[in-house]
């Protein structure tokens, strides 16, 4: 949503409504404040001619407005347009919600979205208002806010762990941005909460969603393909442990109201804002399920399963090259076959946890473990086993870039230049990897038998031919075909 498709009337509405579903799709500001909102702030609503609309909080910011005390504008669910894009902007947002910028820089970037840093740099400005740096700044205030009121953590600890080059640049944005001092945003979190401030290394905090959210499902899905030792599904909680850019964590999360609980565990503070983004990912957080019902339920078939599971999510993934190695292993077998192969492959392959959290003990095998130790481990047709050995060299040897700001097509292309790789396994990592919310996997068994008890054609061409008109949420009409097979 860029600054011209911004319908403001729309936007006054929102506001005058404190529409909660608008919340993370574009900010209000007001000119005599100087304060900018979600358009659900329980604020009085101030006059349509005081108000001025952004496309994100980084160009707010950078027109010199300050981020609201009261409705805390940056702790929304994100937009859900970078679910939906493919292009530049969404590719780089994506990327830069990961940490990518605090730890490439924009050149860093501007290399994996494969454009330069000049085009780059005029693109985001033109779609959102700010250039990379800004945006990179305010996902950067956002880190810290979560560091200093979720942990007991030193404020110059916080500065380095939020990617701030110093104590005083720190300091300066958080009064730019919250108009307070780091102090004044934790004795503020501390009267919001009457728990004492967490330990170093542990971090609660909640991640919101657009209601509604179907939380059991998710759940099911992620507890069929579980691997032991790296995840669990156990009485509503889901905990999996996680290879980050500077180090290891784990995380536990269970579904409430409106947002996730979560915890998190981590090694190096520096990956809190790169684990929230990759959470956020694998359980579809961003999503606007009121566009997609609105689509899907058009159609007669899906209608009643829309009706009767509302705000089915898209799963997602935290690590591109461990959703390729899940694909490919479980693109011609069950999913029970699958998990029991992964299983044996982590046990054999995967590194032990630095320090194991309970039932969390054991990190996914990385690429290199796979192409160098696989071929013992791995069983069943020997076409498959070098598929999944190739690609995993290809992987550690960066010859593959699997991640989420990689362009579809290309990304698609470069995975079925592998033998062994066909247009299933290619869809179902953009779908996982990349959020993509347009692929229907038309050849997948589980899903043709789901159509089929729908009253839906169960042939692959014709089911395509049947689902443009879900565009653009095939995806997630898969997601109900698969649950109905």
């Amino acid at each position: 949503m860029d600054r011209v498709r911004i319908d403001e009337e729309q936007g006054y509405r929102a506001s005058a409504s404190r529409d909660v579903r608008f919340d993370g799709q574009f900010i209000i500001a007001v000119r005599t404040t100087r304060i900018y909102c979600r358009p659900s702030c329980p604020a009085i609503t101030p006059k349509r001619q005081n108000m001025l609309f952004f496309p994100t909080a980084a160009a707010a910011q950078q027109a010199g407005f300050r981020a609201c005390r009261r409705c805390l504008p940056d702790s929304v669910p994100g937009s859900p347009e970078w679910n939906l894009r493919a292009d530049l902007a969404g590719r780089a947002m994506r990327l830069i919600s990961d940490g990518v910028v605090e730890r490439e820089g924009v050149p860093g970037l501007a290399r994996r979205v494969g454009y330069s840093e000049r085009h780059l740099t005029r693109v985001l400005t033109a779609e959102l208002g700010a250039g990379p740096l800004a945006l990179a700044r305010a996902h950067r205030a956002h880190s810290a806010r979560l560091l200093i009121e979720t942990t007991a953590l030193g404020f110059a600890d916080i500065a380095f762990a939020a990617g701030f080059a110093s104590v005083r640049q720190f300091n300066d944005t958080i009064r730019t941005v919250f108009a307070t001092t780091p102090s004044g945003l934790r004795v503020a979190a501390r009267r919001r909460s009457r728990a004492g401030g967490p330990a170093a290394g542990k971090v609660t905090l909640r991640l919101p969603y657009r209601a509604p959210y179907d939380a059991a499902g998710g759940m099911a899905f992620l507890a069929a393909r579980a691997v032991p030792g790296v995840e669990y599904v156990e009485d509503g909680e889901y905990g999996r442990t996680l290879r980050l850019p500077h180090g290891t964590g784990t995380a536990r999360l269970r579904p409430a109201d409106g947002h996730f609980d979560c915890t998190l565990r981590l090694t190096d503070m520096r990956d809190l804002s790169s684990a929230v983004a990759r959470l956020r990912r694998l359980f579809d957080l961003d999503a606007d399920p009121a566009a997609v019902a609105d689509v899907l339920c058009a159609d007669p078939a899906l209608a009643p399963s829309v009706a009767a599971t509302p705000g089915v999510r898209l799963p997602g993934s935290v690590d591109g090259a461990e959703i390729v190695t899940r694909a490919l292993i479980g693109q011609q077998i069950s999913v029970a076959a699958a998990r029991t192969a992964l299983g044996t492959l982590t046990g054999a392959l995967g590194d032990p946890l630095p320090s194991p959290d309970g039932r969390l003990t054991t990190l996914f095998p990385s690429p290199a473990a796979i192409a160098e130790g696989g071929a013992s481990v791995l069983r069943g047709p020997r076409r498959r086993i070098d598929t999944v050995l190739t690609v995993n060299a290809a992987l550690a040897a960066d010859e593959l870039d699997v991640h989420v700001g990689a362009d579809p097509d290309e990304l698609s292309l470069a995975l079925q230049q592998f033998a062994g790789v066909g247009p299933w396994t290619a869809g179902y990592v953009l779908m996982r990897v990349l959020g993509a919310p347009d692929v229907l996997l038309s050849t997948d068994v589980a899903l043709r038998k789901g159509a089929r008890a729908l009253g839906l054609p169960a042939d692959p061409d014709a089911l395509v031919a049947h689902g443009n008109a879900w565009r653009p949420w095939r995806s997630y009409a898969g997601m109900h075909l698969w649950r109905a097979g």
